[in-house]
């Protein structure tokens, strides 16, 4: 900021200073290189504009299929290429760049850390490491649905997801986003169970279990009706764990007595579920309430406990 001010004789304007910020911005740097290697560098290659240069195996640019020096007219094609760009961002005006103010939020610090912490520094959908580009924060239920900053409500994707989510807004995203508010209202979860609820978040509820193993069993469950574990989004198991973490610290405020903890979900009929919403049980444990708590969930199968 400074040494923009110093070249602009000790004024500048914050678009001068973001911009001179943003020359030295690799993500940014990296997030273009992958939209010329995946779209205008296809099309004009495909088109036998340009001729692809490589590094070995590596795509590091490209060249004109024309010796540019030799152009007699290059000057003009210059000014043509610029006239064209000016007529497009007239004609396209602020919806050009819109996918980047959609839903915009400005995340405190501690909350990006803390989601890219949950992601292990990884997008949520491809896997893709932050070593390898940029992660952005982005929201699961958009605010223009009523979703909040509220961790439970964010995920971490790479800025190539993020793009490609938007691309297919108009149909597969939005599905998605409208399964999150799926209920089945003969259910005694979706509906009966809520108003006992003692903690939230975006995705999931927590409520003290009905007929509790311990003193304080409390159960974990999505908001969406889904019956197996294994159909949970991951946003929804991220949600899931965040709320068993803090019903765990919560539980251990409340009673000193609780030194141990079962965390364990039924998932189909042979493993004992009755219920066919998913809900995952914290079971506080003390020393004592059982005369050989060894083997733990592995008393399910009760000759199977002791090994």
């Amino acid at each position: 900021m400074i040494k923009t001010m110093l070249e602009n004789d000790g004024v500048a304007t914050i678009e001068q200073i973001a911009e001179a910020i943003l020359s030295y911005d690799q993500s940014q740097k990296d997030y273009y290189a992958d939209r010329v290697r995946q779209m205008v560098g296809q099309v004009l290659v495909r088109n036998e504009v340009v001729t692809t240069i490589k590094e070995g195996r590596n795509n590091i640019g490209y060249g004109l299929n024309v010796n540019a020096d030799t152009l007699d007219e290059k000057d003009n094609l210059i000014d043509l290429c610029d006239t064209k760009i000016a007529d497009y961002l007239k004609e396209n005006g602020d919806n050009l760049w819109e996918h980047r103010y959609r839903n915009r939020s400005n995340f405190r610090g501690s909350t990006r850390y803390e989601a890219l912490k949950r992601a292990k520094r990884r997008c949520e959908l491809c896997g893709k490491h932050d070593d390898e580009g940029t992660l952005q924060l982005d929201h699961i239920i958009p605010h223009s649905k009523g979703g909040s900053d509220d961790i439970s409500n964010l995920q971490v994707l790479c800025s190539t997801c993020n793009a490609n989510k938007r691309d297919m807004d108009d149909e597969d995203f939005r599905g998605i986003m409208d399964s999150y508010n799926h209920r089945n209202h003969d259910c005694l979860f979706c509906d009966d169970i809520y108003p006992r609820k003692i903690d939230e978040n975006e995705l999931c509820f927590a409520v003290r279990d009905g007929f509790p193993v311990t003193e304080l069993h409390t159960l974990i469950i999505p908001k969406r009706h889904v019956s197996d574990y294994f159909d949970l989004y991951q946003p929804e198991l991220n949600a899931m764990q965040s709320l068993v973490k803090t019903q765990r610290q919560k539980i251990l405020y409340t009673d000193n007595s609780v030194s141990g903890f079962n965390v364990g979900i039924n998932a189909g009929k042979s493993a004992g579920q009755t219920i066919f919403h998913v809900h995952m049980h914290l079971i506080p444990r003390r020393d004592g309430d059982t005369d050989n708590p060894k083997g733990g969930v592995r008393g399910v199968i009760a000759e199977k406990q002791q090994y």
